[in-house]
């Protein structure tokens, strides 16, 4: 055998082992496709129910929003309505029910006044053996007075 000759059947050898290599690369991605293919169905399946699941929900929620806003426009149109109505009240009794309570309160006063001595007269008040003399009235009150 001559030189040429060995080296074209190292050759041959080295064709042959790197086409098994890549016979068995080619083997082994052919088996990865099949179970790729295989999860992409089974995720297919699963999937199609749970978007129509979820289809389903996103119109229910959709349905629920349409009713909570037309509750909150309700609500809106009946504080508008109460406020209108707190206002008209407090215009239309609003006045006549302060000029009862100050009338109320004057009489009080002159009731609670009877038996004091009037400030005009001149009376002096006596405290354990102090005498003061009387406090002004109808001027401005102090804020620890009563009367």
């Amino acid at each position: 055998m001559s030189g040429g000759e060995v080296a074209g059947i190292l050759v041959a050898v080295f064709w042959a082992i790197l086409v098994s290599f890549l016979a068995l690369a080619l083997v082994r991605l052919a088996q990865t496709l099949k179970a790729a293919t295989k999860l992409v169905a089974e995720v297919t399946e699963q999937a199609v129910p749970l978007l129509s699941e979820a289809s389903a929900t996103v119109r229910s929620a959709n349905t629920q929003l349409a009713r909570v806003d037309s509750i909150a426009a309700d609500v809106q149109e009946v504080t508008s309505n109460a406020s209108a109505l707190s206002s008209t009240v407090s215009s239309a009794f609003g006045g006549p029910l302060v000029k009862v309570a100050a009338f109320g309160y004057g009489v009080r006063r002159a009731i609670g006044r009877k038996g004091q001595p009037h400030p005009e007269d001149g009376t002096a008040r006596t405290i354990v053996g102090k005498t003061l003399p009387s406090a002004r009235r109808g001027g401005r009150r102090n804020r620890g007075s009563k009367g």
